[in-house]
């Protein structure tokens, strides 16, 4: 059940995960293990609580609602886990820390959070290396496959204060993504409605597609270097997140007809098998720059993290196929 306790009343701000979900099918996910029967019981007797008031199972949680859940057992006792062997408690490296703010540059293939049979993601991790911090809570998530900059507040007012930046648009994200087609625009506005769609029951698997009737997503991509050349002509974009829907990058773009290399769930997974064989395992997907109001005294901040060292390495190794057209830095 993640961090949630057994014991006592847990309370948690919704990060970018919940955004628009039910509360309902959010609880089914962060409580592993417990029976929906019961998720339904404790919202009819008023014991779970968004914003301290008593909801229903079909009420829409947004970025930096305050959620109230009861004591929870799961239906079977939890294992003890014990930590990998090796460095289990390594760190990404810290880009920037302040007194309310920790900026982390996320590795892939390490969840920001545990659950789900992973036992130690960042914020674990993060909270057994410094056993004195009073308050550490994520401010947003990233995939387990995306890299880059992962934001952790230090106290609360930085956390609620930075969940209502995410709120009202005026966080600045982007990624660098490398993308299979011919990319030919400079810059690029795209705005298509998302709607997400759980795959089988219980599984907590989602998948989400452009659709008439869906929330509002809007992607601004900005050409940064393309590979006409390559077989097939491959482009690196940076994406800036206008909103902040699940999948929202990678759907976008797969609707256009420029599949994200590495992308397992809405990708060209012919072409992902070829990129495996030629170095490239995972999702290139890297969150490179946020920038952002400092909650303390709303001074500009802008946090960067290079690209990972194996999406630079698969960059190298086109650069040394083929020639590559660049258009001036991404800001």
């Amino acid at each position: 059940m993640n961090d949630l306790s057994k014991d006592s009343v847990n309370r948690l701000a919704v990060g970018e995960d919940g955004d628009g979900q039910r509360v309902d099918n959010y609880l089914a996910k962060i409580l592993k293990g417990v029976p929906k029967s019961h998720i339904y019981r404790i919202l009819r007797s008023g014991e779970v609580r968004v914003n301290r008031r008593k909801v229903g199972p079909d009420a829409r949680l947004a970025i930096g609602d305050q959620l109230r859940i009861p004591p929870i057992r799961a239906a079977a006792p939890a294992r003890k886990v014990t930590p990998p062997p090796g460095r289990p408690e390594a760190l990404p490296p810290v880009l920037l820390e302040d007194d309310v703010l920790i900026a982390l540059n996320k590795p892939p293939g390490l969840a920001v959070h545990g659950g789900s049979g992973i036992a130690f993601g960042v914020i674990e991790r993060l909270r057994r290396a410094r056993p004195d911090a009073p308050f550490l809570e994520l401010v947003h998530r990233l995939d387990r496959d995306t890299s880059g900059v992962l934001l952790v507040a230090k106290k609360r007012a930085a956390l609620t204060g930075l969940h209502a930046q995410l709120r009202d648009g005026s966080v600045d994200k982007r990624y660098f993504v490398l993308v299979r087609g011919k990319w030919r625009d400079a810059l690029r506005a795209v705005e298509l409605p998302l709607a997400t769609h759980h795959v089988g029951a219980g599984t907590g698997e989602r998948r989400v597609r452009v659709e008439a009737g869906g929330r509002v997503a809007r992607t601004v991509f900005r050409r940064v270097r393309v590979w006409p050349r390559a077989d097939p002509p491959v482009a690196l974009l940076e994406a800036e997140l206008e909103t902040g829907r699940t999948h929202q990058i990678r759907v976008h773009l797969a609707h256009l007809g420029f599949p994200i290399a590495g992308d397992d769930k809405y990708g060209d997974f012919e072409w992902n098998r070829e990129l495996a064989r030629h170095g490239l395992k995972r999702l290139f997907l890297h969150a490179h720059r946020i920038r952002f109001a400092h909650p303390q005294d709303g001074r500009d901040v802008v946090v960067e993290a290079p690209l990972a060292p194996d999406l630079a390495a698969f960059v190298a190794r086109l650069d040394a196929a083929g020639e590559a057209v660049a258009d001036a830095p991404a800001r």
